[in-house]
């Protein structure tokens, strides 16, 4: 752990000082997990998937949406610029 931190740059402390543990951001977050898949089923899942599509472009400019109904199952595609991006509409809508 001492060597952990020694070995950072003063600038940068991603070491937990509760619990010690070393975590390397860039292995928690995938800079290309930019897609989020999220199914409905039902009889709103169509309402439910659109509405879900329109709040994300409400929220991210650039984000790109697909719905795909098959069988009593619509898929929504949420193509995000930034894994940030993803991981913030998630957080919002507790997905």
């Amino acid at each position: 752990m001492k060597n952990i931190k020694n070995a950072q740059s003063d600038l940068v402390n991603d070491t937990c000082s509760d619990c010690g543990s070393y975590a390397d951001i860039g292995a928690v977050i995938d800079e290309h997990d930019t897609q989020l898949v999220v199914s409905f089923t039902g009889d709103a899942a169509q309402a439910e998937a659109e509405a879900m599509s329109a709040k994300a472009k409400e929220r991210f400019e650039e984000i790109k949406t697909e719905i795909k109904s098959e069988n009593s199952e619509v898929t929504l595609l949420l193509n995000f610029a930034f894994s940030a991006e993803k991981m913030i509409f998630q957080l919002e809508n507790g997905i």
